[in-house]
């Protein structure tokens, strides 16, 4: 079975319910992750000089929407091709060179859901954890 219609407008909802209060999910979605994971935070340059997470950081905001849009463009090209290529070819070897390993992407996975239900508020859905 491919990615649905259903499934891919569900992680487009997530992204622009997200995008509505960038700056307060992107410490959310981070403080999910340094939680869950405190030594987390010697990969991310722009958490380094922060006890916790810092409010209102540029750097994390866009860290944290890119993150998100990797989220709904590989939703788009699972719907569309059934696959998922990355455009940027150097993300792999900046994630072995700061010491990325697979349960780690767990942690970011968990965060990610988390932050998302908050940004859904009342709308939701165990649907959408699934997709």
């Amino acid at each position: 079975m491919g990615f649905t219609d259903k499934q891919e407008a569900l992680v487009n909802a997530s992204y622009e319910a997200f995008k509505k209060n960038l700056p307060g999910y992107s410490v959310l979605f981070y403080s999910f992750i340094l939680e869950k994971a405190p030594a987390a935070k010697a990969c991310f340059s722009f958490l380094k000089d922060y006890d916790g997470v810092p409010q209102n950081n540029p750097s994390l905001q866009a860290h944290a929407e890119k993150v998100f849009g990797l989220v709904r463009d590989s939703a788009a090209q699972l719907r569309a091709t059934g696959t998922v290529v990355l455009a940027d070819a150097g993300l792999g070897s900046i994630h072995v060179q700061k010491g990325v390993i697979d349960s780690h992407f767990v942690v970011v996975k968990e965060a990610l859901l988390k932050t998302l239900k908050e940004a859904f508020g009342g709308i939701w859905s165990e649907e959408v954890s699934i997709v």
